[in-house]
C-alpha cells in the first residue's frame, strides 16, 4: 500500500486536493498531527478510571508492572476492551429503543406520517413475542408488541426473546457459560459495574461480560432496530442506486443525511417529493430539491428509497467542502464535531435532531416524531431559503459516482434464491456443499484515515470473490465497495471467480450484497439462522464456512459487534488489532482458547489481501470439519498474483 494515498476513491482525492487549496482541515490532517499514536493506549494497558492513576504498564518489563491499586496489564487490557463493548452496545441498544417508543407512539395516535408498511412482518414479530394477533387491529398489535419490546430493556431476569432465535446448540452453550443475556439495560449497567476499581480483575471473567453485554446488541438492541425499521419503514428490497460525492447537485438544494436513526431521515426523504416544496425551489432559482445521505442513516434510506449515498464516514467533511451543501441533518454516532467548522466556510447550515447528540456552534431542533412532517417541511425549506446564499464561485462537485444494486435482507434471499413460488435458502445452501461457492464472509465497519480508506476494504472483498466466497456487507464498508463498482451484478463478471460468478449470473444478483446500515448487522445472523435451518451445513454456527471481518474498523460499536458475532460462534478478523497486544495472556485467550470456549475467536491482521487468505483458510477447515465436496474451479487468483496483490 503507498502510504502517501490516503483514499483509493477518486473523489476523495479531489477533495483533498481541493481542502488543501481552501485552506480546510480534514480528519487526515488531524489524524497526521496524531502521530505518533500513544502506545500505551494502543496495546490497551492503560488505565485511567479512577484518581489513583492515571496508571500505564511498561510492556517491555522494565518499569511499572501494577497499577497503584494492583490491577495487572491483564486486568487493564481486559477491563478497557469491556468498556469498548459497553459503549458500542449502549448506542446500538439505543437506537432501537428510540424505534421502540416510535413504535408505541404511533400505536397510540401520537405521530405524524408514519404507517406500518410491514403489516405481515410486524404480525410475525409480535408473535414471537407472545402477541396474540386475532381480531385486533394493527395498532393494537404494534402497542402490545412495542411495550413488550420495552419492557426487555428493563427486564432483570430471564432472557432476551430474539436470543431464541440462535441455534439450540448455540443457547445451551450460552447458558452453561452464563453469558445469556438476561435485559439489555441489566446488561450494560452489571457490565459497567464490573469496570470500576476493585471489582472484576480477572481477565477470563471479563471476556465473558464482554461477550454478555455484546450479545445484548447483536440478539437485543440491533435486532430491535432492524425489525422495527423494517416495520415502520418497509421491508428492503433490491435497487438500483448511486453513490460518491458526484450525486450532489449544483443547480438544485442539496439537504444531506447524517447519521444513524432513521426517524427523521425517512420523513425528509419523503417529504422532500412534496410538489409544493419543489415548487419553492424552483422560485429560489432550484431546479429541485436533491436528498443524499452519509454515513448509515444514508444506507436506511437507501436500502428502502434509493435515495443516493454521497459518502461513508470519512467524507463527511469533505461533502461539506463542496461549498454545494444547503442542509446538513444529523442525528446521532459517527457525526464528527468538525463539521461545524467546515461548514463555517460556506453557505452550509448544519442542525442538529437528536436529544443525545449536540455540538458547538450547531443550531438544535430537537426531532419529535408528533410534528414529524411538520419539522420535516420546515427544514426542508431552511435548506430552500439558503440554496440563495450559495457562492457559486466557490463550488467543487466531484463528478465520480458508482452504480450500485443493495437491498438484500435475510428475508429476501429466499425469493432471490428460489423464486416466487418456491422460495429456499436450499439453492445457496446446495452451492455452498457442491463447491461452487466456498462459503460466505461478512466484510463491515467503518473507514479510518489510518488506512488506505476503502482500500482495505475493496482489496479484501475483490480476493474474497475471487476466491467463490460470497460477501455481504453493511455500513461504510458496503459505500466503499459500492463505490469501487462491487455492488453491481456485473462485478461477478469482472472479479468473481467461476463457481460464484455461475451463481451471480443464475440468480442476477452482485457477488457483494448490500445489507443496509451497521445495525443490520443482525441480518447476518438471521441468514445463518436460516442457512443452518435449511440443513446440510451442520447444527450451529460454529460449524458454518462463515466468518466475519472489518479491515477499517474504528468505532466501539465495531467492537461490539465483532463480540457478539464470535461469542455467536463466528471467527471475526480486524484489520488492525484491538488494544490488547500489551497482555500476553488476553490476547492468547481471545485468538486461541476462545475456540476451545465458545467455538470461535479473533484475528489481526493489516494487510487486507493476507487477511482474505487468513478467512479463506479458515473457511477451507471448516468445509474439511463438513467433509464438504471440493471446489469445483480454481480460484481466479494464483499465489503469484496474490504476492503481487501483497506488494
Amino acid at each position: 500500500m503507498k502510504k502517501n494515498i490516503k483514499s483509493v476513491d477518486p473523489a476523495t482525492q479531489e477533495m483533498l486536493k481541493w481542502t488543501e487549496k481552501e485552506c480546510i482541515e480534514t480528519i487526515w490532517d488531524r489524524t497526521k498531527l496524531q502521530e505518533p499514536h500513544c502506545g500505551f493506549g494502543s496495546l490497551g494497558v492503560c488505565c485511567k478510571n479512577c484518581n489513583l492513576g492515571p496508571c500505564r504498564i511498561d510492556p517491555f518489563g522494565e518499569g511499572a508492572k501494577y497499577g497503584v491499586c494492583g490491577a495487572d496489564k491483564d486486568a487493564i487490557a481486559a477491563r478497557n476492551l469491556l468498556r469498548h463493548a459497553i459503549s458500542g452496545s449502549a448506542c446500538h441498544n439505543d437506537h432501537g429503543r428510540d424505534l421502540a417508543l416510535a413504535l408505541l407512539a404511533l400505536s397510540e395516535g401520537k405521530t405524524q406520517g408514519y404507517s406500518i408498511k410491514a403489516e405481515e412482518k410486524l404480525k410475525k414479530v409480535a408473535k414471537e413475542y407472545g402477541v396474540e394477533i386475532e381480531n385486533k387491529s394493527l395498532k393494537e398489535i404494534a402497542g402490545e408488541f412495542a411495550k413488550k419490546i420495552l419492557a426487555e430493556y428493563g427486564q432483570q431476569t430471564g432472557e432476551l426473546i430474539f436470543s431464541h432465535r440462535a441455534p439450540k446448540k448455540r443457547q445451551e452453550l450460552w447458558r452453561k457459560l452464563g453469558i445469556m443475556p438476561r435485559g439489555i439495560d441489566r446488561e450494560i449497567t452489571e457490565s459497567l459495574s464490573r469496570t470500576n476499581i476493585g471489582v472484576d480483575n480477572d481477565y477470563k471473567s471479563l471476556v465473558a461480560s464482554i461477550m454478555k453485554v455484546s450479545l445484548s446488541d447483536g440478539w437485543g438492541g440491533s435486532m430491535v432496530a432492524t425489525e422495527i425499521s423494517d416495520i415502520l419503514f418497509g421491508l428492503p428490497a433490491p435497487v438500483r442506486a448511486k453513490m460518491n460525492l458526484g450525486v450532489l447537485k449544483e443547480d438544485e438544494v442539496n439537504i444531506l443525511l447524517h447519521g444513524h436513526v432513521p426517524l427523521l431521515s425517512d420523513v425528509v426523504a419523503e417529504t422532500a417529493l412534496d410538489e409544493e416544496l419543489i415548487k419553492k425551489a424552483k422560485d429560489k432559482g432550484a431546479k429541485g430539491i436533491n436528498v443524499a445521505g452519509i454515513c448509515c442513516t444514508a444506507n436506511e434510506v437507501l436500502v428502502r428509497k434509493g435515495i443516493p449515498v454521497a459518502g461513508n464516514f470519512l467524507q463527511q467533511e469533505l461533502a461539506l467542502a463542496t461549498g454545494a451543501v444547503d442542509l446538513m441533518l444529523v442525528d446521532l454516532q459517527c457525526v464528527m464535531p468538525s463539521l461545524a467548522r467546515v461548514a463555517e466556510s460556506f453557505h452550509t447550515k448544519i442542525i442538529s435532531t437528536h436529544e443525545k447528540a449536540r455540538f458547538p456552534g450547531v443550531p438544535h431542533v430537537e426531532f419529535k416524531e408528533e410534528r414529524a412532517v411538520d419539522q420535516a417541511k420546515e427544514l426542508i425549506e431552511t435548506a430552500i431559503d439558503n440554496f440563495t446564499n450559495r457562492d457559486k464561485e466557490r463550488v467543487h462537485i466531484p463528478q465520480e459516482t458508482s452504480d450500485a444494486v443493495v437491498g438484500f435482507t435475510a428475508e429476501g434471499i429466499f425469493r432471490h434464491l428460489g423464486g416466487k413460488y418456491r422460495s429456499s435458502y436450499r439453492p445457496l445452501n446446495n452451492a455452498i456443499i457442491e463447491g461452487r461457492i466456498r462459503g460466505v464472509v461478512g466484510v463491515v465497519g467503518c473507514d479510518n484515515p489510518k488506512n488506505q480508506s476503502g482500500g482495505s476494504h475493496t482489496k479484501m472483498v475483490k480476493e474474497l470473490i475471487a476466491h467463490d466466497i460470497l460477501v455481504i456487507q453493511t455500513g461504510c464498508a458496503a459505500v466503499a465497495c459500492g463505490k469501487s463498482g462491487l455492488l453491481r451484478p456485473e462485478a461477478a463478471l469482472e472479479y468473481a471467480g467461476a463457481g460464484l460468478r455461475e451463481v451471480c449470473e443464475a440468480v442476477g444478483i452482485p457477488p457483494v450484497l448490500h445489507g443496509g446500515a451497521c445495525v443490520d448487522n443482525s441480518r447476518i445472523l438471521i441468514e445463518c439462522c436460516n442457512i443452518l435451518n435449511e440443513g446440510g451445513l451442520g447444527e450451529d454456527f460454529s460449524d458454518l464456512p462463515i466468518a466475519g471481518a472489518a479491515p477499517e474498523w474504528m468505532s466501539e460499536k465495531a467492537v461490539a459487534i465483532g463480540w457478539y458475532v464470535v461469542a455467536s460462534g463466528l471467527f471475526v478478523l480486524f484489520g488492525s488489532p484491538l488494544p490488547v497486544l500489551g497482555s500476553e495472556n488476553l490476547t492468547r485467550y481471545i485468538t486461541k482458547d476462545l475456540f476451545d470456549i465458545i467455538g470461535a475467536g479473533w484475528g489481526f491482521e493489516e494487510d487486507p489481501v493476507k487477511g482474505a487468505h487468513v478467512l479463506i483458510e479458515h473457511i477451507n477447515k471448516k468445509r474439511e470439519k463438513l467433509n464438504l465436496r471440493p471446489m469445483m474451479h480454481e480460484p481466479l487468483t494464483s499465489k503469484k498474483d496474490n504476492d503481487a496483490l501483497v506488494s
